[in-house]
């Protein structure tokens, strides 16, 4: 088993006993059965950034936090250069380089994300997350096939999408190659 998989599984485990959050509740808030976000506070199965993005709004905590043990500390600027984001890979194939992850108190979470290209992928259902708040995503190499719903967009390089992630959202690369994009995940604002 993966031991960042696992490290990452014991602090979701530890912050929702901490706060006295069922199992129940957390399911609940992450789209899951019961049966599924034990498996993944378990360490026994992986979870995707939706499911990271939830739990860390359910705790109070940064996304980071969740990630690394770390919590952001800078409040002023924070600069990531070239290949230094921090990697998170939370969707089979997929690589994300968080931008912003020393920032603390973020309102969006920004990345660097590289979607792999598949062939056997390309005729099947894309797989729909969803989560509160907004998505901007922006190709920068590549082709991205964007499922919405029951809408389908394909995106070229200098092409941009802007979404109400509250709503049936995912992606592929298309086209015979890798895709890269920024994708900014805007969270939901505090009433």
């Amino acid at each position: 088993m993966e031991t960042k998989l696992v490290e990452i599984a014991m602090r979701i485990r530890e912050l929702r006993e901490i706060l006295e959050i069922t199992p129940e509740q957390a399911a609940k808030v992450t789209s899951t059965t019961v049966e599924e976000y034990l498996s993944c506070e378990n360490g026994q199965k992986d979870f995707s950034f939706t499911f990271l993005y939830q739990c860390a709004k359910l705790f109070g905590v940064d996304m980071v936090e969740l990630v690394t043990g770390e919590n952001p500390r800078l409040s002023f600027y924070s600069i990531v250069r070239k290949d230094e984001g921090l990697p998170i890979k939370r969707r089979a194939g997929f690589s994300y380089q968080h931008l912003a992850y020393l920032f603390k108190n973020k309102t969006c979470e920004p990345f660097l994300v590289t979607a792999p290209y598949s062939e056997t992928e390309q005729d099947k259902p894309i797989h729909l997350s969803y989560h509160k708040g907004q998505e901007f995503d922006y190709v920068l190499e590549g082709s991205l096939k964007v499922q919405l719903e029951d809408h389908c967009e394909i995106l070229h390089a200098g092409d941009a999408i802007y979404y109400n992630s509250g709503h049936g959202h995912g992606m592929i690369a298309t086209g015979g190659k890798e895709c890269r994009f920024i994708a900014v995940v805007l969270k939901e604002e505090e009433e």
